[in-house]
């Protein structure tokens, strides 16, 4: 299994994950303009903000840094018309990210796409859509589970709610994000590789946690490497975003290549998800 990852890795994953990185950098964007349409149509526009603060939530502080008033600004910069027009055109763009996941996994798998070019952007306009519910309602559990924390601290004062919330607010991140990829390799597969017998979550949680890894691990290299703001000067932040975004895409391929070798493994029907 490993000498099959490592074999598809090396032939694919490097190129995949600079187009991964370029089409994040152009996709975050993209989104946040579409979930601020989105929320704004049921009169929560404040909920917009909160999306951009949980999602830097899980980004390296470089990152977070770059991101955040640019992110701000394209989500409060068109209302109206104009808001809903920049989130159509911004769906196309969201699309291609969510379509580059797929040939990920279609050459992961070996298989040709099988369905025509409009039937997958199609697929990806309503995966698109249904993540902004969705990170609604992640949205919603932080909220849930404050709630929960404020009781217990009410009517159990021994319990130390202050740990119960800290670990809580910071599990929910890693288990939004290991359910949102776990869905996306269900919907992305190749359709002869979707039955239960051939697993999808050891993929999802290797991402997850390499996600993690290198959300915890840029910042101390970026620590010792001072000199990178002197070679790009104002665009360090967004050659450190395009980093991540290239390292988040190394491992999407890498977490395709394990799923695709447990595939073929002879013993893959005695594997259950």
């Amino acid at each position: 299994m490993l000498e099959r990852t490592a074999v598809g890795v090396y032939h694919d994953g490097f190129t995949f994950a600079g187009n991964f990185a370029y089409m994040a950098l152009l996709a975050v964007f993209s989104f946040f303009i579409i979930a601020a349409a989105i929320v704004g149509g049921f009169g929560q526009t404040d909920v917009g903000t909160e999306f951009v603060e949980a999602f830097l939530v899980t980004v390296p502080p470089s990152v977070a840094s770059a991101l955040h008033d640019p992110i701000s600004d394209a989500m409060t910069a068109r209302t109206g018309p104009l808001l809903w027009l920049s989130a159509i055109i911004g769906l196309w763009t969201t699309t291609s990210l969510i379509e580059t996941i797929r040939e990920i996994l279609h050459r992961a798998y070996g298989v040709e796409a099988q369905r025509a070019f409009w039937e997958y952007r199609l697929t990806s306009i309503v995966l698109i859509l249904f993540s902004v519910f969705f990170a609604m309602l992640a949205l919603s559990a932080q909220f849930i589970v404050a709630g929960i924390s404020g009781f217990l601290g009410t009517y159990f004062p021994l319990v130390q709610t202050d740990a119960l919330w800290l670990s809580l607010s910071n599990a929910i991140p890693f288990f939004v994000l290991f359910a949102t990829l776990y869905l996306l390799f269900r919907l992305l597969t190749p359709r002869q590789y979707r039955p239960r017998q051939y697993p999808k979550w050891p993929g999802a949680v290797f991402i997850s946690g390499w996600w993690l890894v290198i959300t915890g691990l840029l910042p101390v290299f970026l620590k010792y490497a001072a000199n990178y703001q002197l070679t790009y000067g104002s665009l360090a932040g967004v050659i450190i975003t395009l980093v991540f975004f290239y390292l988040v895409g190394l491992g999407m391929v890498i977490g395709a290549e394990i799923n695709a070798a447990l595939a073929e493994r002879p013993w893959r029907n005695g594997i259950s998800e």
